[in-house]
C-alpha cells in the first residue's frame, strides 16, 4: 500500500549520513504524505455520510498508528538535521572570526608596516591564509570580501607610492653624496690636520645618514668616495706616523671592532633566514666601514689585528655565499613552477573560446602571484614571457569584441529601419491581410539580432508601442481576439531584452491559475458527496456540475495557451 511505501521511503532517507543533502527530499515527502491522510480522511467521511443517508453501520478508520509511525521517523530525521545545521553553522562562524582576525592584521599592515619588504611578506601570509579558511554564512560572504577587496587596493596603493617616493630619494640622495665627494677633494687645500680630520668625521656622518642610492651608480660612487677618503687619511696617517700614544688608540678602538666583528661571526649559525644574514651583514659591514675610519695603528699590532678582523669577516661572507647558493636552488624551483605555468598560457594564447579561456588565464595569473619569486635574473625574462602569452590572447579577445559591436551596430539600425516602417504601416481592409503584415513585420525585427546593451531596452520599447498600436485597431472579438491578441503578445516578448524571464514568468502565472481552478474543482466535486437524491439537492448538484465544466473549459484554454509559448 502507498502508506507503507511512503513510511519504507522515509525511512531509507532519514538513514542517509548527510540529512542536510536529502531535505528537499524528505519535505517533499511529508507533503505527500499529508497529501495521502488528507485525501483519505476525505473519503472516509464521504463513505460515513453515504452510510448515514443509507441507514447502515460504518466504522470510521483509525490513522493514528500510521501518523505516529511517519512522524516518528520524521522527527529523529530533523534531530539529525538540526544537529548537523549547528555543527555547519558552528564551522562557518569559527572561519567567520578567522577571516575578521586576518582582515585587522592586513589593517595593521596598512596602517603601521613602513618597511616595504616586511609588509609584502605579512601580505604574503594573510592572503595565503584568507585563501584556506572555509566557507562562511552566507549573509556575511559579501561584506566580508568587499572588506577584504578594498584593504587589498589600498595595500598595492600604498606600495606604489612608496617605490615613487623610494626612487625619489634615491635621486637626492645620490647628489648628496657627489656633495659629500666634493668636499672630500676640497680637503687638501686645508693646512690644519685637525680641522681636515674633523671635516672628514662630518663628511663620513653625512655620507652614511644620507642612505642608498640608484644601485647602477653605487659601485663608481662609492669607489670615488672611498679614493678622496683614502686620500685624506694618508694625511693624517702621515701626521700621526710619530705619535705612538696615537697608534695605541688606533689599536685599541680596532680590537673593539674586532670583539664585535666576532660577535657577529659567531652568529651566522643562527641565521636561518634572508632577513636575518641582510640584519648580520648591515652590521658586519658597518663595522668595516667604521674600520676604515680608524687611523693605523703600530705597524706589527696593525697586521695582526687586520688579519684576525678579516679571517673573520671572510669565515662570514663564506657562510653566507653557501646560504644562498641554498637560495639559488629555491629559485631554480620556482623558475621551472613558473615555466610550466607559462607552457599552459602559451597552449591558450590562440583559443578562441573567449570565456573558458581568459576565466583559466586569469587563475593562471593567480598561481602566478602565489608560486614565489624567481630572483632577479630569472624573474624578469619569465614575468615577459607569461605576459606576452596572455595579452596575446586578450589583444585577440579585444578585436572579436570590437568587431562583434559592430555588427550589433548594424542590427540597431536594421531593427531602426523596421520600426519606422511599423510606424507608417496603415492597416489594409482585410483583417487576414493585416494580420500576416503584422507577424512579417514581427519577424522581421527578431531576426534583426541582438543590439548593444545599452539600446536593447529602448529600441525594445519603441518597436512594442509601434506593434502594439496596430493590433489595437484590429476589429477583433470573441475567442479570435483572445487568440490573437496573446499570439501577438507572445511575439513581442520575444523580441524583448529578457524574453526567457518573460516567457517563464508568463508559463508560471497561467500555471497559477490552472492549479486554482483544479482546486475550485477538487471542492466542487467533494460538494457533490454530500447531496441527496431530493429534488432541491439535484438542482444544486446540476449547478455544481455547471460550474465543474466551466472550469474545465478555462484550463483547457489556459493549456491552449501554454502550448503557445515558445521554450525559451
Amino acid at each position: 500500500m502507498e502508506n507503507n511505501a511512503l513510511i519504507e521511503e522515509l525511512k531509507t532517507l532519514a538513514q542517509n549520513e548527510d540529512a542536510l543533502a536529502v531535505n528537499r527530499e524528505v519535505n517533499e515527502l511529508k507533503v505527500r504524505f499529508d497529501d495521502y491522510i488528507l485525501e483519505e480522511e476525505r473519503k472516509d467521511q464521504v463513505a460515513a455520510l453515504e452510510a448515514q443517508v443509507q441507514g447502515e453501520e460504518f466504522e470510521p478508520k483509525d490513522f493514528k498508528p500510521l501518523k505516529d509511525a511517519f512522524f516518528e521517523l520524521y522527527n529523529i530525521y530533523r534531530e539529525r538535521r538540526k544537529e548537523q545545521v549547528d555543527a555547519r553553522n558552528a564551522i562557518e562562524s569559527e572561519n567567520l572570526k578567522q577571516k575578521r582576525n586576518l582582515i585587522n592584521r592586513l589593517k595593521d599592515v596598512i596602517e603601521k608596516e613602513e618597511n616595504i619588504g616586511a609588509a609584502f611578506t605579512a601580505y604574503k601570509e594573510i592572503h595565503e591564509a584568507w585563501k584556506k579558511v572555509g566557507d562562511i554564512a552566507r549573509d556575511k560572504r559579501d561584506e566580508i570580501q568587499h572588506e577584504y577587496s578594498r584593504l587589498l587596493e589600498d595595500f598595492f596603493y600604498n606600495m606604489k607610492i612608496y617605490r615613487e617616493l623610494k626612487e625619489h630619494d634615491l635621486k637626492r640622495n645620490y647628489q648628496l653624496k657627489l656633495d659629500v665627494i666634493t668636499q672630500l677633494e676640497a680637503l687638501k687645500n686645508t693646512e690644519s690636520i685637525r680641522e681636515v680630520e674633523a671635516a672628514l668625521k662630518t663628511l663620513q656622518n653625512e655620507w652614511e645618514g644620507i642612505g642608498p642610492v640608484i644601485n647602477d651608480e653605487w659601485e663608481n660612487l662609492k669607489a670615488k668616495y672611498w679614493e678622496n677618503v683614502r686620500t685624506v687619511y694618508d694625511r693624517i696617517n702621515a701626521f700621526y706616523d710619530e705619535r705612538r700614544s696615537t697608534l695605541l688608540e688606533n689599536l685599541a678602538k680596532k680590537k673593539e671592532l674586532l670583539a664585535e666583528a666576532a660577535a657577529v661571526v659567531a652568529t651566522k649559525t643562527e641565521n636561518s633566514s634572508v632577513k636575518m644574514w641582510d640584519e648580520a651583514t648591515e652590521k658586519l659591514l658597518a663595522l668595516q666601514e667604521k674600520w676604515k675610519t680608524i687611523g693605523f695603528g703600530p705597524r706589527k699590532e696593525n697586521e695582526e689585528v687586520w688579519q684576525e678582523f678579516r679571517a673573520h669577516c671572510d669565515a662570514f661572507f663564506a657562510s653566507k655565499k653557501e646560504f644562498f647558493g641554498t637560495i639559488q636552488e629555491k629559485f631554480n624551483k620556482i623558475a621551472e613552477a613558473k615555466q610550466r605555468i607559462i607552457d599552459q598560457a602559451v597552449a591558450l594564447k590562440e583559443s578562441t573560446d573567449w570565456k573558458t579561456t581568459a576565466d583559466k588565464l586569469v587563475q593562471l595569473q593567480k598561481q602566478w602571484k602565489t608560486v614565489g619569486h624567481a630572483g632577479q635574473k630569472l624573474e624578469q625574462k619569465l614575468w615577459s614571457d607569461f605576459r606576452g602569452a596572455c595579452d596575446a590572447f586578450f589583444n585577440a579577445r579585444t578585436k572579436h569584441f570590437e568587431e562583434q559591436d559592430k555588427q550589433l551596430e548594424t542590427n540597431l539600425h536594421a531593427k531602426q529601419t523596421i520600426i519606422a516602417a511599423i510606424e507608417t504601416y496603415v492597416l489594409p481592409t482585410d483583417k487576414k491581410q493585416a494580420l500576416a503584415d503584422l507577424r512579417e513585420f514581427t519577424n522581421s525585427f527578431n531576426a534583426a539580432g541582438k543590439v548593444p546593451m545599452k539600446d536593447k531596452d529602448a529600441i525594445y520599447n519603441q518597436y512594442k508601442t509601434a506593434i502594439d498600436a496596430h493590433y489595437g485597431k484590429l476589429k477583433l472579438e470573441g475567442a479570435e481576439k483572445e487568440k490573437v491578441m496573446f499570439e501577438a503578445r507572445m511575439e513581442t516578448l520575444a523580441s524583448s531584452p529578457d524574453a526567457s524571464r518573460a516567457f517563464a514568468k508568463e508559463k508560471a502565472d497561467i500555471r497559477q491559475q490552472i492549479e486554482h481552478l483544479k482546486n475550485d474543482m477538487l471542492q466542487y466535486e467533494n460538494n457533490l458527496g454530500f447531496f441527496a437524491k431530493s429534488k432541491g439537492a439535484d438542482l444544486l448538484r446540476k449547478e455544481v456540475e455547471g460550474k465543474i465544466n466551466a472550469s474545465k473549459a478555462k484550463i483547457d484554454a489556459l493549456i491552449r495557451k501554454l502550448k503557445m509559448i515558445p521554450n525559451e
